[in-house]
């Protein structure tokens, strides 16, 4: 990495490192918002999976009073 900062340093190129930068960063924070996403995602599915298990064992029991 050292010598991948030298190159651009010795060629003048600190704006392209500086954007190189801010994309890996950029691009790891939306890996990770999106795997943090996929796991809320998945633990919702299992909160309403389990809820209509409950409503299905209590509430199937009977039927709409309407």
């Amino acid at each position: 990495m050292t010598d991948l900062i030298r190159t651009f340093t010795e060629r003048g190129d600190l704006a392209h490192l500086a954007l190189f930068l801010w994309a890996a960063a950029a691009s790891a924070a939306c890996f990770f918002t999106l795997r943090e996403l996929a796991s809320a995602t998945r633990r919702f599915d299992d909160f309403v999976r389990e809820l209509s298990l409950f409503n299905r064992r209590v509430g199937g029991e009977r039927k709409d009073d309407h």
